[in-house]
């Protein structure tokens, strides 16, 4: 009876410390987006909604100042979707061969790799593509500048790799033997077990690793301002562009007044955006299991 009574406070305490970080780590987000709120609507009313989102001019320091942030949405979405079109596929593929094909030594040594991808910093990554990739890019194309958005997608497919690889083949590890063993008796062969039983098995790791992968794209700031020229421009492949990320970044040092709120203002918007994809692609996963089941 002792050992039963107390093995329940030892269980209730835990569950009492779960709950209580849990719900700290909602108050935090809850902080941060009242705060978002609170530091970013004024802009956003003296400015006016529809010329904050859809200008195409951002100068911020002219006589005439204009705080149009439709360039660096732009420019955000097509940099995240080119980083995704890229990385998820390579990444998906990566974790697939490690966690199902790989010998032990190849899966160890890859995986070391990625591990240290990881570990390196997005200030690395963007000294190593200022020196190295932008001037290939301004070789190969023939440009002025190989600063620019097409630079920018490369480094950020690059850094997403370790959270998606990762993510992928802790799920599809976690996917039971007793599925492949069933698969495989009827007949069908690894790679077709692997693709058509393992890899929907593990749907919703997989889908994180994205989700994952996805904010690492939008949230850069330091990597994506080193090799994208951080100009405010409407995006071209191969144009120098800003992102929402930069615009903050770059600007917060010596902005006041209305420039400053509006740089809040960038901040809330990003922050939206990212619920917004988050929210997305959750609904899409839901959807996924409900139809499955």
């Amino acid at each position: 009876m002792r050992k039963a009574a107390a093995k329940n406070t030892a269980e209730t305490v835990i569950h009492g410390i779960f709950l209580l970080l849990g719900l700290i780590t909602v108050g935090c987000v809850l902080l941060i987006t009242i705060y978002l709120i609170i530091a970013g609507l004024p802009a956003i009313k003296e400015i006016g909604l529809i010329d904050f989102l859809f200008n195409d001019t951002w100068e911020s320091t002219s006589d005439n100042p204009s705080y149009g942030i439709l360039p660096f949405i732009l420019t955000s979405i097509y940099g995240t979707a080119g980083a995704i079109l890229l990385g998820v596929p390579v990444g998906f593929f990566t974790a697939v061969y490690l966690a199902k094909f790989a010998p032990p030594t190849v899966k160890s040594l890859v995986g070391a790799a990625v591990s240290l991808l990881a570990g390196i910093p997005s200030v690395v990554y963007g000294l190593v593509g200022m020196i190295m990739l932008v001037p290939a890019v301004r070789k190969l194309f023939g440009l002025a500048d190989g600063a620019s958005l097409f630079a920018a997608i490369i480094v950020l497919a690059i850094m997403i790799l370790p959270s998606i690889i990762k993510v992928s083949v802790t799920a599809l590890e976690a996917v039971p033997k007793e599925y492949e063993d069933a698969s495989l008796a009827l007949g069908a062969t690894p790679t077709e077990t692997y693709f058509r039983v393992s890899v929907p098995a593990a749907k919703s790791g997989i889908a994180a690793a994205v989700v994952l992968g996805v904010g690492r794209a939008i949230g850069e700031a330091m990597a994506v301002m080193m090799v994208s020229g951080n100009v405010a421009n409407m995006p071209e492949l191969f144009g120098s562009v800003r992102f929402l990320t930069t615009a903050v970044a770059s600007e917060m040092a010596y902005a006041s007044g209305l420039q400053r709120q509006a740089l809040f203002s960038i901040a809330l918007v990003l922050f939206l955006f990212i619920l917004l994809i988050n929210a997305t692609l959750n609904f899409f996963l839901k959807r996924g299991k409900e139809q499955g089941s």
